[in-house]
């Protein structure tokens, strides 16, 4: 962890707190790639939910699987999100 970079500094701080593994700089970018996705649809409101919803069924899974397979979990969401909006 760079103790100056403050994204790293947060997740790190959260990952243990919350008794998990430090999400990745690729996981982390995905997430906020899902959040700017769902604040700019017509229903901004919803753009917490969608990451808390993520957050569950990414929860579900296996702590120990890829973490580029996750990322590209979140992009399928992603893209199925961004089609709500049509």
């Amino acid at each position: 962890m760079d103790p100056e970079n403050p994204q790293e500094r947060f997740l790190s701080a959260l990952a243990e707190e919350a008794g998990t593994p430090p999400v990745g700089a690729d996981e982390a970018a995905a997430v906020l790639d899902l959040a700017r996705v769902t604040a700019h649809l017509q229903q901004r409101r919803f753009a917490p939910l969608t990451t808390y919803a993520l957050g569950l069924a990414i929860g579900t899974t296996d702590a120990s699987a890829d973490p580029l397979a996750r990322v590209a979990r979140i992009r399928e969401v992603i893209a199925v999100v961004e089609g709500l909006d049509a």
